[in-house]
């Protein structure tokens, strides 16, 4: 199987009067297409870090980055985001606030595409997006509400609507559950896995839960002072308990 992402020997220096310090130490990672992949880390870890040097949002310091075999090292966040979507922990981040929820998922169907006057035709997406909507209770009768008034929970399932509204090649989740009171959490937890699943997305997710950690995903990896130091399958993640991932932190 081709792979779909590849990290290579990736290294994050954060340079300073004192020390150095990698935040990323000599990282490889491959990640397949359908893979689920949860990340596990204490603060520090370089989780984010991470998912940084992915979308290009902070450039590696060395190292390589494949998608689909070619290296997009040097390309910018604009042209990685034509196939990377990312949600963030705050559900503030994703979202327009002063934009409806129709015309939130009308930017995020446009991510990517060149930018020129155009007519937005929102009409001729409405159906669309309120069949995208029909079984989320959260969100459902409210294409045309403001998205500043919505909840966080509600804020942060439509983040992770327009993150997959395009279907992208890869989907980075950075703890975006995590702001969240737990049964909202969950409840987001549990639509994420259901989509990933039935679109049979390839999604690396950062998260500080354990449970979470053992619940979800094919595959597991520990970060720590920026280095791997655990990578299960799902056979072998399956065999974990919470007691036996606590001896890695």
């Amino acid at each position: 199987m081709k792979p779909l992402l590849e990290i290579k020997h990736a290294v994050k220096t954060i340079y300073n009067d004192d020390d150095n310090l990698n935040i990323l130490n000599n990282i490889n990672l491959t990640i397949n297409p359908k893979d689920f992949l949860v990340v596990l880390g204490t603060n520090g870890a370089g989780k984010s870090t991470l998912l940084d040097a992915i979308t290009g949002t902070n450039k590696l310091t060395s190292g390589q980055i494949l998608l689909n075999g070619d290296d997009i090292t040097s390309e910018n966040l604009a042209k990685r985001s034509r196939h990377i979507s990312r949600v963030y922990q705050d559900p503030k981040s994703g979202t327009a606030p002063r934009m409806t929820v129709a015309e939130n998922l009308l930017l995020a169907k446009r991510r990517g595409l060149p930018r020129r006057l155009r007519l937005r035709k929102l009409k001729e997406n409405m159906p669309e997006f309120q069949e995208l909507i029909s079984n989320l209770p959260t969100l459902d009768n409210r294409l045309n509400t403001f998205t500043e008034k919505l909840s966080g929970g509600q804020r942060q399932t439509l983040s992770f609507l327009m993150a997959i509204i395009q279907r992208p090649e890869l989907l980075l989740l950075d703890e975006h559950t995590a702001a969240l009171d737990p049964q909202t959490s969950k409840d987001l937890m549990e639509l994420t896995n259901k989509i990933i699943l039935e679109k049979e997305l390839t999604c690396m997710m950062i998260t500080h839960d354990l449970s979470d950690a053992m619940k979800y995903g094919n595959r597991l990896i520990v970060l720590k002072k920026g280095e791997i130091i655990l990578d299960l399958d799902k056979t072998e993640k399956d065999k974990l308990t919470e007691s036996d991932l606590l001896q890695y932190f």
